[in-house]
């Protein structure tokens, strides 16, 4: 048992440590910027902290789950397979957008995917979306205006749908901030007319 968990841990802080390089030059968007390797912590602390997730190799895809799509030296699938095993591959892979294509396409396609994804990748969805709706209420890109942070929590509602029914404590987390994001911004939209 001692052994497993030691192993455990030393594959989560390789895969913190993997994600941590990949995104080395990079920042979230906001007018306080956190480095980017706070973004995948929090989605993983999340599944852990209030999704009751133990189970590793989703812990693990939950921190490489950018490296694919949103890095400058974008680490490949194979790299990933070689690194960190072929389940956390496929489960960094389920939760990659295509960059190649359009926006708009790419936001139209989570929707209609998302219910389609294995229960871990739809656990990571979620996480993300918790953790980025949190940002788009409290510290958005600073070019977002408050229809377009509206907006995106109807988005990420969209896609949190097709999760629903894997993790309850997640989907309720999930609910309780968007509807406390949206009368925030509501109330913030009301206050400048």
């Amino acid at each position: 048992m001692a052994d497993t968990v030691a192993s455990d841990l030393a594959l989560l802080l390789r895969a913190a440590t993997f994600s941590a390089e990949r995104h080395r030059h990079q920042s979230r968007k906001g007018d306080d910027p956190p480095p980017y390797i706070n973004h995948p912590l929090e989605v993983a602390s999340m599944l852990a902290n209030v999704g009751g997730i133990s189970y590793v190799t989703t812990l693990v895809a939950a921190l490489l789950h950018d490296t694919v799509e949103d890095t400058d030296t974008s680490a490949s699938a194979e790299e990933l397979e070689g690194e960190f095993g072929p389940e956390v591959r496929l489960l960094v892979e389920e939760v990659t957008d295509d960059k190649s294509l359009e926006k708009d396409v790419r936001k139209r396609l989570q929707i209609e995917h998302t219910p389609a994804l294995s229960i871990p990748a739809k656990q990571i969805k979620l996480g993300d979306k918790i953790c980025n709706t949190r940002d788009v209420v409290e510290n958005p890109p600073t070019d977002w205006d408050l229809t377009r942070r509206l907006g995106y929590l109807n988005w990420a509602t969209d896609v949190v749908d097709g999760c629903r029914g894997v993790n309850e404590p997640l989907e309720r987390y999930f609910d309780r901030l968007v509807a406390e994001g949206r009368e925030t911004l509501e109330k913030k939209a009301r206050q400048r007319r």
